[in-house]
């Protein structure tokens, strides 16, 4: 409700894709940490169909993530996103091809990534960090910075 002034009352968190997903999320994560691989996948699967969104049952995610009008954002399987972490519709936390091992961005606390934004490869996204709308981040991002464009650069 911090994060979303049209949320006029608690139970209407409920009804947000983004709070639907994490629930899903967490469900298929059990499963994953369980070894049940495809029933996570499966559920991660369902979660998608309902709300648009494709969170990857192995990615880490810390406390109060926030997905906002959240259609088309996917976070990747070695994805790890820090606390306090807002995200915004169409982003992606990917990564860039074919590679095995980790492959996709470790996103700090405290991080505010606008819309479309493309997060590639196994890449640091500091904290305290802004990333502008469509901006395309394929290197590290220091600590305390704002970030536009394609490719991402650090403004002040």
């Amino acid at each position: 409700m911090d994060n979303d002034p049209s949320i006029k009352k608690w139970y209407e968190v409920l009804l947000l894709p983004g709070f639907k997903i994490l629930i899903y999320y967490k469900v298929a994560r059990f499963f994953y940490l369980k070894g049940c691989y495809f029933l996570s996948r499966w559920i991660c699967y369902m979660g998608r169909r309902k709300t648009g969104i494709e969170i990857h049952p192995g990615a880490v995610i810390g406390k109060n993530l926030f997905i906002d009008h959240g259609f088309g954002v996917v976070i990747g399987e070695t994805c790890i996103i820090g606390d306090n972490v807002i995200i915004y519709q169409g982003v992606t936390l990917g990564g860039t091809g074919k590679e095995s091992g980790k492959r996709h961005p470790n996103v700090g606390d405290n991080v505010f990534i606008g819309s479309g934004a493309k997060i590639l490869g196994n890449i640091n996204i500091g904290n305290n960090v802004k990333i502008g709308a469509g901006a395309v981040v394929l290197s590290d991002v220091l600590d305390n910075v704002t970030v536009v464009g394609v490719p991402a650069r650090e403004v002040n």
